[in-house]
């Protein structure tokens, strides 16, 4: 176990591309911190909130696109690699960048939370460690596990850590800050909680 685990955090940005397109369509992998993890397939409560995001953006926000497949090179630590939840920018901005897009122009990611074990450390530490060194404006964190949104911004990709957070539980409204400028009523999250 420790060797695969010291192997796996020198492994190249390019080994971890060759692997991540061989893998089969029901596995997602990602590549943070040196780190190859697999991120848990989606369930029906996950992908329900994400549509529900979606239709809020396009509603607010139609010149932009709350892209749910695209993964970003988040490159400030080890040469990572992430596949957000969600991913809100000009309409079409992807087009063209490949499987691993460069996070300049990204708006906002979002990542909803799973019910296992690695939840805590990639989503509520490694990874707004990861997209505050790539500079993304802002990180949307819904967490299932503690019924709230967690609205990270103002990065500072220097240090690699967002200056502010906003919590708030499931049912209040929640303004996402510039350049997302989109407010949400986060009621119909407490439907999507176990």
């Amino acid at each position: 176990m420790t060797v695969m685990a010291e192997r796996a955090s020198h492994m190249l940005v390019e080994e971890f591309e060759q692997i991540a397109s061989a893998a089969p369509e029901t596995v997602m992998l990602e590549f943070i911190n040196g780190r190859i993890g697999e991120k848990r397939v989606a369930d029906g409560d996950h992908g329900a909130i994400i549509m529900w995001l979606l239709r809020q953006c396009m509603q607010a926000r139609p010149e932009l696109d709350l892209n749910p497949t695209q993964g970003l090179k988040v490159e400030g630590y080890r040469k990572g690699r992430a596949r957000p939840d969600a991913s809100l920018a000009p309409v079409a901005h992807f087009a063209g960048q490949g499987e691993w897009a460069e996070p300049a122009g990204v708006l906002m990611v979002v990542e909803v939370t799973s019910f296992d074990g690695d939840t805590n450390d990639r989503d509520r530490i490694e990874k707004p460690d990861a997209y505050a060194a790539a500079g993304i404006p802002v990180y949307l964190l819904i967490d299932r596990d503690s019924c709230e949104v967690v609205v990270f911004n103002n990065p500072d990709a220097k240090r690699g850590c967002y200056r502010d957070l906003h919590r708030a539980p499931f049912g209040d409204r929640v303004a996402l800050p510039g350049p997302v400028g989109i407010t949400l009523d986060t009621e119909i999250l407490k439907n999507y909680v176990s």
